[in-house]
């Protein structure tokens, strides 16, 4: 297992609850972990993968996802088995959208 964290400048999210779990860890996908974190203005991510060398490709796909969506004042855990970058993004907005209260 390899170990990566990030920090990433976001928009504020608006958290409707105190944390959300969304996916299941298993052949070719992922956990995400949404938490209340303590920069307002930045996104603390912390991934745990089985795919070792990547850390480059999680740095881009997570920067155009914060880039992209107001992920601010969270700290997400990400417990990956080899997930494809486009899960990666799925699994996330899934995992944001549900923090922040569901389809409205």
């Amino acid at each position: 297992m390899e170990s990566l964290d990030f920090r990433f400048p976001s928009a504020p999210a608006r958290p409707a609850q105190g944390a959300t779990l969304c996916g299941v860890v298993g052949s070719g996908n992922l956990e995400i972990l949404v938490q209340p974190g303590d920069d307002p203005d930045a996104c603390a991510i912390a991934v745990k993968t089985s795919a070792r060398g990547f850390a480059d490709t999680w740095r881009a796909v997570l920067d155009a996802f914060t880039a992209a969506h107001p992920a601010g004042g969270t700290r997400i855990a990400i417990n990956d088995m080899g997930a494809t970058p486009a899960v990666v993004i799925l699994r996330l907005g899934q995992a944001l959208s549900d923090y922040q209260g569901g389809a409205r």
